[in-house]
């Protein structure tokens, strides 16, 4: 891939253009509907909407925002979608990476686990053995997956937290940093704690409004 376009010019772009750039893609165009006209020199096109729908277009987003990506991610119809993979982390070779997945610098991901379309593995996170993780997760820095770890879709896990083997985090859910996840949690609430211990709950498709 020599060309790649990102959607997002915040922070989380900030860290996208740099993978890109280690990973060797020579040319990188940004969209985003703010004011910022560049990020590490690489100039914003236009908005979102004026990233051009085909297939042609090879693109991912840097958005850490999980109902934000799901939103943009359905704008777009014929849009390729690319996983995008910093030189300095470790995938095994049987790992399932869904398309737009980003896995950042430091992170580890061990055999048999399967992630969804547009997953974020963050800076120096850990997916360990037989991991199941949907769409739209996003693993943040730090984070520890232990073996046999689910995470429905739409789950936010804090920096720093961890789950225990076997634990089930529900759909569109969130982990408090340093939480750790010793068994199932419910979806569509917040939790947090050692052990993490729900504090809010939402209704059913709060992610959608």
């Amino acid at each position: 891939m020599r060309r790649l376009s990102i959607i997002g010019a915040g922070g989380h772009a900030k860290v996208m253009v740099a993978m890109a750039v280690a990973a060797g893609i020579e040319h990188i165009e940004l969209y985003d509907d703010g004011a910022v006209t560049d990020v590490l020199g690489y100039l914003v096109q236009g908005g979102i909407a004026a990233l051009p729908d085909i297939p042609d277009t090879q693109a991912v987003i840097a958005i850490g925002g999980n109902a934000i990506r799901r939103r943009i991610a359905q704008q777009f119809a014929h849009v390729t979608w690319v996983s995008l993979v910093h030189p300095h982390s470790w995938i095994a070779p049987d790992v399932v990476l869904g398309a737009g997945s980003v896995v950042m610098a430091g992170s580890i991901i061990q055999p048999g686990a399967r992630l969804g379309q547009h997953v974020i593995v963050n800076t120096a996170a850990s997916v360990d053995h037989d991991c199941r993780l949907a769409d739209f997760v996003h693993v943040a820095p730090g984070t520890r997956l232990a073996g046999g770890v689910h995470l429905d879709e739409g789950v936010f896990t804090g920096a720093g937290s961890v789950h225990l083997p076997g634990s089930h985090t529900g759909a569109w859910s969130i982990v408090g940093a340093g939480g750790v996840v010793q068994g199932d949690l419910p979806a569509n609430t917040t939790a947090v704690g050692v052990p993490a211990r729900v504090i809010k709950e939402r209704s059913p498709g709060w992610h959608l409004s």
